[in-house]
């Protein structure tokens, strides 16, 4: 095994913030092993990302840490049924599974599960096929959907067994009734349930796509399910296999620690995925209720101030928040996150304060407040010093930016060119509210 210092430097040179990875190797490495993480991987990573993904593995493995995979196949099998001139009907985003089709899918799913495999041992790394034996199921509607299986028992003694050897479990998504029958389980729904007896520290879906996307297919960087599930389900763009990943992380969310994150990101994208604050993806958690006060109660109000003092490491006036104009205080149930949004030039919103503790930076919980932000203000300006570590996150989330001294002045959603000019001659000078140094 390469030097384990060899690959942290690596890992660190990769991600560039010794303090996130170090942390998170830390935390990782105190982790049971076959606990550390449950990566399901999408059939199209498979098809057309393969390289990327167990380069991802590879490295991980390196580091001494060993992820659960369990993979799909749905292109390949779209695909392989076209050829065949077998339809492909779906129920509720579920594959119908007829005997023809299953006739396609089972010898597929075992090329393409021993495909991955032997991508992985290609690149020095033990990796055990695990084709059966882990998901004991009934028939979820033989009328309706054929040979699909609803999941009533995960065995985890092959998963196991695998970890204690040194090899990556890979996992293919077909179970078994009591009688042998084989059958199909859609992919998410199986790594549902084997997130549920495994109880992972990170859950990992890998997709194309990189992420949930919006309507302008954009990367959705974090969803709270407690502040955004609703809204989502309702969006006509949310449908078909987004819609089902959704409703099945929602579900298994519930049945796990508070604590517990999903992550939807690209294989070329995983280590970053998993060793930064930021991420590279989209970042589902059950997440906090998100309050919204005009008139703060005096306990709200000395938490914010004790906030934004820690989080800054300076004293606020006293006089401070008495005068912000129209001041509107966002704040996470927790305390750990919380933005004030003021009346600025023109009568547009400026952002005061947005502040995240470190513990919480991991968690998407600033990204919580922001989308409040954003979905109560669409035109928004304020400014971050050169210094700021959130800076760099800034600059992805404005529309514009302009560099002054030791601040940079950002806007969202102002179009007028002149409009922006006035924002920024007042954002440089407004009163920060600190007391004097």
């Amino acid at each position: 095994m390469t030097d384990i210092r060899q690959v942290v430097h690596e890992l660190l040179a990769q991600l560039g913030s010794s303090r996130e990875a170090r942390q998170y190797l830390k935390e990782f490495s105190s982790t049971n092993q076959a606990r550390f993480a449950m990566v399901k991987v999408g059939g199209g990573i498979l098809l057309d990302h393969l390289d990327e993904l167990t380069s991802a593995l590879a490295f991980l493995h390196r580091l001494g840490l060993i992820p659960v995979v369990l993979h799909g196949a749905g292109p390949q099998l779209d695909q392989a049924l076209a050829e065949a001139g077998i339809e492909t009907q779906r129920h509720d985003g579920l594959r119908v599974t007829t005997e023809a089709v299953m006739s396609v899918a089972r010898p597929l799913m075992y090329k393409e599960n021993l495909r991955l495999v032997e991508a992985l041992e290609n690149r020095g790394i033990r990796a055990r096929s695990i084709q059966h034996g882990v998901f004991q199921c009934a028939f979820l509607d033989r009328d309706r959907f054929g040979l699909v299986g609803e999941v009533e028992k995960v065995d985890l003694d092959a998963v196991e067994s695998a970890v204690r050897g040194g090899a990556v479990p890979v996992l293919t998504c077909l179970g078994e009734s009591p009688s042998g029958q084989v059958l199909n389980i859609n992919a998410d729904i199986a790594t549902r349930e084997l997130v549920w007896k495994l109880r992972p520290h990170k859950v990992i879906f890998l997709s194309p796509t990189g992420g949930l996307l919006d309507r302008q297919g954009r990367i959705i960087s974090a969803v709270s399910l407690t502040n955004d599930y609703q809204a989502l389900m309702q969006q006509p763009w949310v449908h078909s296999g987004m819609r089902l990943k959704l409703q099945q992380i929602n579900e298994m969310l519930q049945n796990l620690p508070d604590d517990t994150s999903v992550s939807i990101t690209s294989a070329a994208q995983l280590t970053r995925e998993l060793f930064t604050y930021r991420g590279a993806g989209t970042l589902v958690r059950k997440g906090e209720a998100i309050t919204v006060q005009r008139s703060p109660d005096s306990e709200t109000l000395a938490g914010v101030i004790r906030l934004v003092e820690q989080s800054f490491g300076r004293t606020l006036r006293n006089d401070w928040f008495e005068q912000l104009v129209k001041p509107l205080v966002l704040s996470s149930e927790s305390g750990r996150a919380a933005a004030i949004i003021t009346h600025g030039i023109d009568g547009l919103p400026y952002l005061d304060k947005f502040i995240v503790t470190p513990e919480a930076q991991g968690e998407g919980l600033g990204a919580a407040v922001w989308q409040v932000v954003r979905a109560r203000f669409p035109s928004l300006y304020w400014r971050s010093r050169n210094t700021n570590p959130i800076t760099p996150w800034y600059f992805q989330q404005a529309d514009s930016s302009n560099r002054c001294g030791q601040w940079v002045v950002f806007t969202l959603g102002i179009d007028d060119a002149l409009q922006r000019e006035r924002c920024m001659a007042d954002a440089l000078a407004h009163d920060s509210g600190w007391v004097a140094k």
